[in-house]
């Protein structure tokens, strides 16, 4: 019985870190990359960007099958993780283990933004027609309010830190980084990701500021 369980909490590890990086990592990177076409203007984010993905064949299902459950089930395995983790980075101050607490505190952080992103963008737009039609200007509304724009630069900010330390942190389970030096190695790999994913996604952020 207690095999069972340890051999269903290894497999579910591994899911859970799985979808971390495909398809919600790579899902952040493409929404993070998006955003940041708002630099060419209205028209460019509007007619091009936003046109587009609303013009792609079954939006809904992709949003529910590729984004929504995915992230569901990533957070909510995490959620019971962070319920069941012992962090005392004042008896064990090193950096990974620091890490391994702001990973989980990270992760609650995000899900309360995203309630706060996705109601104000995908639900709003349900019956607002005309945030579907004007997107950017939508955007533009939101950000140009300080209290929103600093909430979405914590959020952007929790996202990529969450997805740059989960990839350092898939590398350990899954066994690619296994010698102290390799993690330190690819830990560099990911930390660059993270500062590359910020700089695109504050680019995209302030894009859509007059």
């Amino acid at each position: 019985m207690a095999e069972s369980i340890q051999n269903s909490h290894f497999l579910l590890r591994r899911l859970h870190s799985l979808l971390g990086l495909l398809p919600i990592g790579a899902f952040l990177s493409f929404h993070l990359w998006e955003n940041s076409q708002s630099r060419l203007g209205a028209s460019h984010y509007n007619g091009e960007v936003v046109a587009f993905l609303q013009g792609t064949n079954y939006l809904t299902v992709i949003e529910i099958v590729v984004i929504a459950l995915p992230l569901v089930l990533h957070a909510g395995y995490g959620l019971l993780i962070s319920t069941q983790m012992r962090w005392a980075p004042r008896r064990h101050a090193y950096l990974r283990n620091w890490a391994y607490g702001l990973q989980r505190i990270s992760g609650i952080g995000i899900l309360l933004f995203l309630v706060l992103h996705v109601g104000m963008t995908r639900v709003q737009g349900l019956w607002e027609p005309t945030v579907r039609a004007d997107l950017y200007g939508h955007m533009q509304h939101l950000l140009t309010q300080p209290a929103i724009f600093w909430l979405y630069l914590i959020g952007l900010l929790l996202s990529v830190f969450h997805l740059a330390n989960g990839l350092a942190t898939m590398g350990i389970v899954w066994g690619l980084t296994a010698s102290a030096e390799a993690q330190r190695r690819f830990g560099y790999v990911c930390a660059g990701l993270g500062v590359l994913l910020a700089v695109i996604g504050i680019q995209g952020l302030l894009g859509f500021l007059p």
